[in-house]
């Protein structure tokens, strides 16, 4: 390995960089963007239950923020229990965008490095061709040793710099999508909560799930 970082020259490093910062973040984003942490299945019933068995309380709002994305959704609309359906909504909406900018978190960062290393292992290629022209001496003489390392860091850099955009293109629109897919359920699930608290449709899940745990239990 550290063989081929040599042969391919000091323009090499910034797409190492930019290649550890791209699978970070895919890591990070494969984490914190599970189902599971984001827009649990069962904390609507859990909302609605404790809603209906003690109303809204301070200690309720606390733990929802603390819960989970669509959670804190939850504990803003619930801050505007008594007021009108629309004042709730709106409530509701401003919660999402900035849980949805949340979400988004270092996605800008992949998708720029995506679309930058191809251009960075273009810059790697040029630098190896100066050096294959630099090797030609005004006789018309070259030194194989440095035309052979200068077509290396050509190849390299250009091979490497698409190397690491694919996959980070790849994570960045799956990641994108997984965001929209996981905004428009948190959407569906705080519109069901609007409606319930205001009377408008009954909870046909804790009705098909019997009796539900208290949020404190998740």
């Amino acid at each position: 390995m550290f063989a081929l970082i040599q042969a391919a020259g000091w323009p090499i490093w910034p797409l190492i960089l930019a290649s550890i910062v791209a699978m970070g973040i895919i890591g990070e984003r494969m984490w914190a963007l599970r189902l599971s942490m984001v827009t649990p299945r069962d904390l609507l019933p859990k909302v609605v239950h404790e809603y209906r068995n003690s109303g809204v309380n301070a200690d309720m709002i606390t733990r929802l923020q603390k819960h989970s994305p669509l959670g804190q959704i939850f504990a803003t609309g619930l801050r505007n229990d008594r007021s009108t359906r629309e004042v709730m909504k709106e409530s509701i909406e401003e919660a999402g965008r900035a849980v949805s900018h949340d979400l988004e978190c270092y996605l800008t960062t992949l998708g720029t490095i995506a679309s930058v290393s191809p251009l960075m292992g273009l810059f790697g290629t040029l630098v190896g061709m100066i050096e294959i022209f630099g090797v030609n001496s005004p006789t018309g003489g070259s030194d194989p040793a440095q035309l052979a390392h200068g077509i290396s860091v050509a190849l390299y850099n250009a091979a490497f710099g698409i190397l690491v955009a694919i996959p980070s293109m790849m994570f960045y629109r799956y990641f994108r999508a997984k965001v929209d897919a996981l905004v428009i359920e948190m959407e569906l699930q705080a519109l069901k909560l609007v409606e319930i608290v205001h009377g408008e449709r009954q909870d046909d899940s804790s009705a098909r799930q019997g009796i539900v745990q208290p949020l404190a239990g998740s």
